[in-house]
C-alpha cells in the first residue's frame, strides 16, 4: 500500500510519457508545466511533488530521446567488428534518421540548458555517445585530438540534420539523398575512405 510520503512512480512515469507523446506532435514550445498536466488529467500543480522545476521534467523527456538514439546507435554498429570508418557512417546516418523522425525531441535534446544541467543526470545519458564517437574518430585518426575532431564531426552532422529539416540544404545543392552529404562531412573531417 502507497502512503502519501511515497512516490506514485506511475504517474511520474504517465507525466514523462505525455511529454514525450507532446513534443512528438508538436514540438519544444508545447511542453509546459500546465499542458503535460493537462493531458496526464492531474491538476497542474501535480508534476512539482515528482519533478520540482520544469527543467528536471524536460530533462526526464530528453532522457527517453538519448535513450531511443543510444539504442538505435548500439544497433548500428552492431557487434564492432566493422570498420571504424564504416561504424561512423552507420552512426551518422542513425543520427540523420533520428533528427529527421523526431524533429521535437532532437530540439530538445539539443537544449544547452539541460545538457549543462549535470545534476539532473542527463550527461549520464548524453556523453556515453559522443564518447563512442570520440573512440571510433580516435581509432580513425590517431594523429588528432580525437575530442575536438569529434565535437567538429558532430557539429557537422548537427548542420545537415537542421538544415536538410528545414529543407535549406534540397535547395542549396540541388540533393534529393543526404547520404552524400553525410559522406562528404565524413571526408572532411576525417580524410578520403580507403579502398
Amino acid at each position: 500500500m502507497q502512503t502519501s510520503r511515497e512516490p506514485d512512480t506511475g504517474l511520474r512515469t504517465r507525466l514523462v510519457d505525455v511529454g514525450v507523446e507532446l513534443v512528438a506532435r508538436e514540438g519544444v514550445q508545447a511542453l509546459t508545466l500546465r499542458e503535460i498536466a493537462r493531458r496526464a488529467g492531474v491538476s497542474h500543480g501535480a508534476p512539482r511533488r515528482y519533478f520540482p522545476t520544469h527543467l528536471e521534467l524536460l530533462s526526464a523527456i530528453a532522457r527517453r530521446g538519448f535513450d531511443e538514439l543510444g539504442r538505435r546507435a548500439t544497433a548500428a554498429v552492431g557487434d564492432g567488428t566493422a570498420s571504424p570508418r564504416a561504424q561512423l557512417g552507420a552512426l551518422a546516418r542513425v543520427y540523420m534518421e533520428f533528427a529527421l523522425d523526431n524533429r521535437g525531441m532532437y530540439e530538445l535534446m539539443s537544449r544547452h540548458e539541460l545538457l549543462e544541467s549535470g545534476h539532473l543526470g542527463l550527461r549520464d545519458t548524453s556523453l556515453p555517445l559522443f564518447g563512442r564517437l570520440v573512440d571510433l574518430v580516435g581509432r580513425v585518426r590517431p594523429d588528432a585530438d580525437a575530442r575536438l575532431l569529434a565535437g567538429s564531426l558532430w557539429a557537422g552532422l548537427h548542420g545537415i540534420a537542421q538544415l536538410w529539416g528545414w529543407g535549406s540544404l534540397q535547395l542549396a545543392t540541388g540533393a534529393d539523398d543526404f547520404v552524400p552529404l553525410l559522406r562528404s562531412v565524413l571526408e572532411a573531417h576525417l580524410g578520403p575512405e580507403d579502398g
